[in-house]
């Protein structure tokens, strides 16, 4: 005997609806600023804003992807994709890391060979253009943050984020060779801008890549959630416990749970799924009853709690 409950409230279509058309908005203001800074990147010579304009290119195709993905997670379930296309905003989430890391190293590249064989910069130019651009990062940002908050948009926002700090990088680079001509600042802070951004882009992966593997989140211990379980009355042991992230703040789990008499089945099972939704914010469960006599035959460490004590070690595969 098995119970599934699931959430079937339009959630996912909200957030997919809001974070698709933030990402849009995005797209749009971004590419357009792309076209100016590039051009003025060339004419006046600067590494600084052509990287800065590099990004904004990267992060229009991010927020497209981010857009793609946004909507197709918002899918319903179907016969062929029983939780609809949720995990769409985490492979977006993964090509924009990917693609940042790119980008990044392209960035890296540059600015070594022009620290190699410096070249001239009209910094009043740079300047004007860098101010330009932080103004508009800025008010991709703010969009950004108005939508929902997925991995998926954070990955865009991600993008977003190097091109603010790409913009403030050409705005100092700008200044510095007005006032004093010294052009190596340009390639310098570029370098600095790009270590950054590996920082956070190398963060957003592993998450990504812990969500794909089917990973516990990481705000959830996995033995605290069997002890909860196992302190519901009349369970005896919990086992076979496994949670993961199905999207951005959907979690589920799946487990077996001894008792000592399925005719209070009912009520336990309604205490369990009230004490997983409030405490840790899991509301997709299957939860499966057991007679006090059934044996479980296979021990895993860390996967099995009994009442009233620390886990027990019994488990399986789920």
């Amino acid at each position: 005997m098995h119970h599934h409950q699931h959430d079937h409230s339009n959630g996912g279509h909200e957030q997919g609806g809001s974070g698709s058309r933030a990402l849009l908005i995005g797209l749009l203001v971004t590419l357009a600023f792309a076209a100016v800074e590039l051009v003025t990147g060339v004419l006046a010579g600067s590494l600084a804003l052509m990287g800065d304009a590099g990004h904004m290119v990267t992060d229009a195709a991010a927020l497209g992807l981010g857009a793609i993905a946004a909507r197709l997670s918002a899918a319903p379930p179907s016969s062929r994709h029983s939780f609809g296309l949720q995990r769409a905003e985490i492979v977006g989430a993964l090509v924009n890391a990917v693609f940042m890391l790119a980008v990044v190293g392209w960035i890296a590249y540059e600015a070594i060979e022009r620290l190699l064989e410096p070249q001239p910069v009209q910094g009043v130019a740079v300047l004007a253009v860098a101010a330009l651009g932080l103004v508009i990062n800025l008010v991709v940002l703010k969009v950004l943050h108005g939508g929902a908050q997925t991995l998926n948009t954070r990955g865009a926002i991600l993008h977003v984020m190097g091109d603010l700090l790409g913009s403030v990088a050409a705005l100092a680079s700008g200044l510095v060779i007005t006032l004093t001509g010294w052009t190596p600042i340009d390639p310098i802070l570029s370098l600095v801008i790009s270590a950054l951004i590996l920082l956070s882009t190398s963060r957003l992966l592993r998450e990504a890549v812990h969500v794909v593997m089917e990973g516990v989140p990481r705000h959830i211990r996995l033995a605290e959630v069997g002890r909860r379980l196992a302190s519901v009355p009349g369970v005896l042991d919990v086992h076979d416990l496994h949670v993961w992230t199905i999207a951005s703040g959907n979690h589920a789990l799946a487990a077996h749970v001894r008792v000592q008499s399925l005719e209070r089945w009912p009520e336990q099972l309604a205490a369990m799924e009230r004490l997983l939704a409030e405490e840790f914010g899991i509301d997709h469960t299957t939860l499966q009853p057991e007679p006090p006599y059934q044996v479980t035959l296979v021990d895993l460490p860390g996967t099995s709690a009994r009442r009233g004590g620390e886990p027990s070690g019994l488990g399986g595969g789920r």
